[in-house]
């Protein structure tokens, strides 16, 4: 529900902004002070027109997921431990610009299962804590990895992290509790540079193993790069995301 999403998400969805600077401009105007009302309506609507783009998605998109190049698991390097983020994309579809479809849905447990039985590691470290309820991000993964035929011994669950930078600090508690010095990291293309720079801030030895790129164009019935598309505006709130937590992080010295 409206309710239970905190403001600052929905500022940073293009349309929420946008009407969130209108609302301000209404306010500025019944005070008289129409020119500031005027560049501010602008600047949110033009704000939400340029996220609705195909092209600025895939720009700003492509930046990130570019940034570490998609490796099937046989050319990927042994290591100790795979580490599977917790954390859902755009409900995991193989294309942002497509409907979602589970046939080619892409999720994390199958990347993590993929790496695992191509002998890539011989643990599985899964991190993330209950979103609601009681159980874990990390539970119900683990519960999906057994039912598919991956041993209990394997895993490794670290139930208590909430965010990228909880991710990063409690798997490495974890893994220089059980003396793993590298890893291999599972989360969205897009999310990889901040994990990614995460985990080697803390000194960990680690490479990312992350999914396919999801914002490129479909090969069938493409959108049009500058014409109003509303996956557009759905992926934005992502990648607005990724790019202020890069920004935050680097602040903090978390990066």
């Amino acid at each position: 529900m409206l309710s239970s999403i905190p403001f600052s998400n929905l500022l940073l969805y293009p349309p929420g902004l946008c009407l969130f600077l209108l609302a301000l401009a209404l306010v500025l105007s019944i005070l008289k002070r129409r020119v500031t009302a005027v560049v501010i309506s602008l600047l949110g609507l033009s704000w939400v027109i340029a996220w609705s783009l195909p092209v600025t998605s895939l720009y700003f998109g492509g930046l990130l997921e570019s940034q570490h190049p998609y490796r099937s698991a046989k050319e990927l390097p042994r290591a100790d431990v795979i580490v599977v983020f917790g954390g859902n994309t755009q409900a995991n579809r193989a294309n942002w610009f497509e409907p979602y479809n589970r046939a080619t849905a892409v999720d994390r447990i199958d990347r993590a299962e993929a790496l695992y039985l191509a002998g890539r590691a011989p643990r599985i470290l899964l991190s993330g804590s209950a979103l609601e309820g009681k159980v874990s991000e990390a539970q119900i993964v683990a519960r999906l990895l057994r039912q598919r035929g991956i041993p209990d011994a394997a895993l490794i669950l670290e139930n208590d992290s909430r965010n990228t930078y909880e991710n990063a600090r409690f798997t490495d508690i974890t893994m220089r509790g059980q003396k793993l010095k590298s890893a291999l990291l599972v989360t969205s293309a897009l999310h990889m540079p901040r994990a990614l720079g995460s985990l080697e801030k803390r000194g960990i030895q680690v490479t990312a193993a992350g999914g396919a790129p999801q914002i490129v164009l479909p090969a069938k019935n493409p959108p049009g790069l500058w014409w109003p598309h509303l996956r557009s505006l759905e992926a934005s709130r992502t990648i607005i995301k990724e790019y202020l937590g890069l920004f935050g992080y680097g602040l903090r010295g978390w990066l």
